[in-house]
């Protein structure tokens, strides 16, 4: 008896709990609580430090591959959607069946705060370059700049495989923390009086022009750059379904059950790719810390354009509306909000903040694309 309480006690988990292996967990734990307490994006991070803190466990071998006729840990399968480049297209899917275009097409000069913030991406490539990572392994590390996902885990799987988990995670991680991230930097960019300025309703869009819109863009995008098919065609084709107005059904279960269902399993699998042996290294830590900057230039960037087009404009434009061009979805267009309102309770800015979000979404995805075409 006493054999078997000793043996079950050196083949548990916590007997075989290694110092990288605390870490990662409270690493986790943190995460949680950020989601749970702090409510930063909880639908992201909860799944993303749940999947963290499984992989982590000794002997749990949920991302463990198959191996001379065992089977593979049940995480190892569900990732399957990542490596092979399903998951990302469906959320874009979901995203163009859960997203308004008409701030966009109401006002289309927007679109220069979203390819504004695009710049954090190009930092980031530039940077990596310049530190020694080869081109393929900078341009899916750039792509962090954008704070996009769902991109950022199609372009990585594409080019450079290897770093597919601290990509992913780093992107995706920066996604939830977009409400820590950007008031700061928006703050300070901006004085308390352009952040206190209102600007003019928008014109009304007609069903005609948001019916149009995304067949027009699918034709001109994919038509200019094939390899953007996947993430364009899915978005758009997820708003056609919105727009239509003829496929309700279809439309509840993209904004719904098929948005939540890919968020849980990319979320999980992406949170399991962050193991103690390949995430605590210099080389990951200095990924996610190139993530941070490029995700923070590009906020930047977005709010000195958006700075510029407020003195073109005679201060019509808030130019907080420009840190909204990063591809995160609508969390960034909040964060605007968010802060508008602490200067000035009746500023409304959501609407106006999600022109530039919705073109960084398609800005993104557009990068993506070229990055894909010059690297492939």
């Amino acid at each position: 008896m006493g054999e078997m309480i000793n043996s079950f006690i050196l083949e548990s988990g916590f007997a075989n709990m290694g110092i990288k292996s605390i870490i990662m967990i409270l690493i986790a734990c943190v995460f949680l609580y950020l989601a749970i307490k702090k409510g930063y994006e909880p639908y992201l991070l909860i799944p993303i430090s749940v999947g963290m803190l499984l992989a982590n466990m000794p002997g749990a071998d949920l991302m463990k591959a198959p191996t001379d006729g065992e089977l593979g840990g049940l995480l190892y399968y569900l990732y399957q959607g990542v490596n092979l480049g399903i998951f990302p297209p469906v959320i874009f899917l979901c995203i163009g069946a859960s997203t308004d275009f008409g701030p966009m097409i109401a006002n289309p000069k927007t679109m220069l705060l979203g390819a504004a913030a695009q710049f954090g991406i190009f930092f980031a490539f530039l940077g990596a370059i310049l530190l020694g990572f080869n081109g393929l392994e900078a341009a899916s590390i750039g792509i962090i700049g954008g704070a996009d996902g769902p991109t950022a885990t199609l372009l990585t799987s594409k080019l450079a495989p290897h770093m597919l988990g601290t990509i992913a995670l780093a992107a995706y991680s920066y996604m939830a923390l977009v409400p820590v991230i950007q008031p700061p930097i928006i703050r300070a960019l901006t004085t308390k009086e352009e952040r206190a300025i209102k600007m003019e309703q928008l014109r009304p869009v007609s069903k005609t022009e948001k019916i149009v819109f995304p067949i027009v863009a699918m034709i001109i995008v994919i038509g200019l750059l094939p390899t953007a098919a996947p993430l364009i065609g899915m978005l758009m084709f997820g708003n056609l379904l919105k727009e239509s107005g003829v496929v309700p059904k279809l439309v509840e279960t993209a904004q719904n059950s098929l948005m939540y269902i890919v968020t849980i399993f990319l979320g999980l699998t992406v949170g399991a790719t962050a193991n103690a042996e390949t995430f605590l290294t210099l080389q990951t830590l200095g990924v996610t810390a190139m993530g941070l900057v490029a995700f923070s230039v590009g906020t930047a960037s977005g709010v000195l354009f958006g700075k510029i087009m407020c003195k073109a404009t005679g201060g019509k434009v808030n130019p907080m509306i420009g840190a909204a061009g990063v591809s995160a979805v609508p969390m960034a267009a909040r964060v605007v909000q968010k802060v508008g309102q602490e200067e000035n309770p009746s500023n409304f800015l959501l609407m106006h903040a999600m022109g530039p979000n919705v073109s960084g979404v398609i800005g993104s995805a557009v990068v993506a694309g070229i990055l894909l075409k010059f690297f492939m």
